[in-house]
């Protein structure tokens, strides 16, 4: 890989001047824990047999009772890995390789936490105290320096190792724990007690158990990322790292500042790819995921940006809704085939990755951490991402929902601070779709943060219906086609159209008894002051038509300004498009780029009115009759006691 204009190098003498120090880590030292407490007691050896070991000194003066006693023990983390395999003496190859990463992650660490220094003036700091001569006014300054310096080399750490052990981690998993032990006075106290924490969780998981090592260690260094990333938050100390990006070169990895490092290809894609004309009806949901999938082609992965959304129009999230059988399955299968064709000719990293059921965990705090780690590799700005959730109303658990577990809930907060989040950056290299049979049981807050609606609607016409009979018969059987043009219904800009301008009108009752009553009050919707009393006029027939909802009605109309064919050579060729650079690309869109009609901006606020009506009068629907339902069993539950008790 080569180097792009914010990406540092880190060299190789630079990491190798921190080897023996980091040797020095794993060979030995010396820690009284501060914080935690010791979860397996060091076996303390009689001076003299036959002799009891001594009550712990108690001190008795006032203030100090309280003082934690604990002994300084050695931390030998070589012979606690070497005890994993029980009674082998010799080393097994699995810890070589533990040992060997350790030793490097802890060096590329040490390295970054000394370019901070030099970067910062930490260094000459640093010198001045060891001489007395420091200043008073410059102690805050110093202490805030050193803490970010050791939160720069925990996390760099733990970052590097994770990645070193990626191909050495197995089907097992492990749970430590928080790192209790987390110190930030400097750099060493900071490994000193993150490495006391790791041979606690090696003793208690993978002692005598080889299996576990390496998931005991990855788990230790991914909690230890975790609480070094929420500790970084907000400290302007940490800012020179966190806005920076360090490669090295020999590991083929890339640090950018505090977020975890993933590998770029996303592995063999296993799934059954459909084709478009296999999408029988959904014309206006077939119709996006097209334009979609070569949006995100447009990705400039030196820039890191796409230009769809440097000017507007690009799909970061959406939901994809209907009936069960009307094929949302289907349509996601056509997108990740498309985006895996598209990535395979151009040489371009693709990676798809599905949310389902089973990443909710009974584990407090697991279900979250699955759900980060899911948005985190489709976020990753190496790749083009495909991210889908299926059966979201099953995942994600409503606010004040009793019947929502815990590890719901957790869910529901992760995916809303990541899709519409203060701390959200589209970079327009990937896209998250949910989809659900029941979309009104979903969060309103999260439904609102899909920026655009794919109506799952299935075959519709008498067309449709031949269609998908003729795909699904096959080819073995003798039975004529007849008076029936094989799949040209499903023909995508007659289809299209025809759907989008059967918005011009809403489709819900709830919203034609509003569209009809502001139409006759003010004339055609023909200007911006007309639309945005619409708009009011909506708000208050569902108060849940916000703010977050005008902008999503905006983004699909820019994405209908958009809404252009990239020519498929440009796909099959990515010397013509895809491989110039970024100000070109957008030079090329922007001459595509169609303009903003009022009929477009009207359809468009039909659609997601109407969706948000069905969704809103659906959660009625459905509530009211739960609580018939339970004033009925009240009822009879009444009637039957005061039967038995006469």
């Amino acid at each position: 890989m080569s180097l792009t204009s914010d990406v540092m190098e880190l060299r190789e003498e630079e990491i190798a001047k921190h080897l023996e120090a980091a040797l020095g880590f794993l060979d030995g030292f010396d820690h009284a824990p501060r914080v935690a407490r010791a979860t397996t007691p060091v076996r303390a050896e009689d001076r003299s047999p036959g002799l009891g070991a001594r009550r712990r000194f108690r001190s008795t003066t006032p203030g100090l009772v309280t003082r934690r006693e604990d002994r300084p023990e050695g931390v030998h983390l070589i012979d606690r890995v070497g005890d994993c395999d029980g009674a082998d003496p010799l080393i097994s190859t699995r810890q070589a390789a533990v040992l060997q990463a350790l030793r490097r992650a802890l060096a590329v660490g040490l390295a970054l936490g000394d370019g901070y220094a030099e970067q910062t003036g930490l260094t000459d700091l640093k010198r001045r105290n060891l001489e007395g001569a420091l200043a008073a006014d410059r102690r805050t300054e110093f202490a805030e320096l050193l803490a970010a310096e050791a939160l720069i080399v925990l996390h760099s750490s733990a970052n590097a190792l994770v990645w070193l052990l990626a191909d050495h981690a197995g089907e097992v998993q492990v749970e430590v724990g928080e790192v209790e032990e987390f110190l930030t006075d400097n750099a060493p106290l900071a490994l000193h007690g993150a490495l006391w924490q790791l041979d606690q969780a090696l003793a208690t998981h993978a002692l005598g158990d080889e299996e576990k090592l390496v998931p005991t260690v990855i788990a230790w260094a991914e909690a230890l990322m975790e609480k070094s990333a929420r500790r970084a938050e907000g400290l302007a100390r940490v800012a020179p790292f966190a806005n920076a990006s360090y490669r090295v070169e020999a590991d083929d990895l890339t640090l950018r500042g505090f977020t975890p490092a993933t590998r770029s290809g996303g592995g063999t894609l296993t799934m059954s790819f459909k084709k478009p004309h296999e999408v029988v009806g959904n014309h206006i949901a077939k119709h996006q995921a097209l334009r979609l999938a070569k949006m995100l082609m447009a990705y400039d992965f030196d820039r890191r940006l796409n230009p769809f959304a440097d000017l507007g129009g690009f799909i970061f999230t959406f939901m994809g809704d209907g009936k069960p059988g009307t094929g949302k399955t289907t349509l996601i299968q056509m997108m990740a085939g498309l985006l895996n064709d598209y990535c395979g000719n151009a040489g371009y990293p693709f990676r798809y990755q599905n949310f389902g059921i089973d990443n909710i965990d009974s584990y407090q705090g697991k279900s979250g951490q699955n759900a980060k780690a899911f948005i985190q590799n489709v976020l990753d700005p190496s790749v083009i991402g495909f991210g889908t959730i299926d059966d979201i109303d099953q995942i994600a658990g409503k606010r004040g929902d009793r019947q929502s577990s815990a590890g719901q809930q957790e869910v529901t907060a992760v995916f809303m601070e990541a899709f519409a989040g203060a701390n959200t950056v589209v970079r327009g290299n990937c896209t998250f779709g949910m989809f659900s049979n029941y979309p009104e049981n979903v969060d309103d807050a999260l439904r609102q943060r899909a920026g655009a609606r794919f109506l799952v609607d299935g075959p519709q016409t008498r067309e449709d219906y031949v269609d998908i009979l003729a795909l699904l018969m096959g080819k073995r059987h003798d039975i004529p086609l007849g008076d029936h043009d094989l799949f040209a219904a499903q023909e995508i800009k007659r289809a299209v159209a025809a759907s989008f301008d059967a918005h011009a009108r809403p489709k819900e009752a709830g919203l034609v008894a509003v569209y009809d009553a502001v139409a006759a009050r003010v004339g055609p919707l023909d200007t911006i002051a007309k639309l945005g009393t619409y708009l009011k006029a909506i708000q208050e027939a569902d108060d849940r038509f916000t703010g977050r909802a005008i902008k999503n009605i905006t983004d699909a109309v820019k994405v209908r300004a958009m809404d252009f064919e990239l020519p498929d050579e440009w796909m099959e060729q990515p010397d013509l498009f895809l491989f110039k650079p970024y100000d070109q690309k957008r030079a090329m869109i922007e001459d595509l780029r169609q303009p903003i009609t009022v009929e477009m901006v009207v359809q468009e606020i039909n659609r997601y009115a109407d969706s948000e009506f069905r969704y809103a009068d659906k959660s009625d629907e459905v509530a009211i009759d739960a609580m018939v339902r339970d004033m009925g069993r009240q009822d009879a539950a009444r009637k039957r006691y005061m039967e038995g008790k006469g």
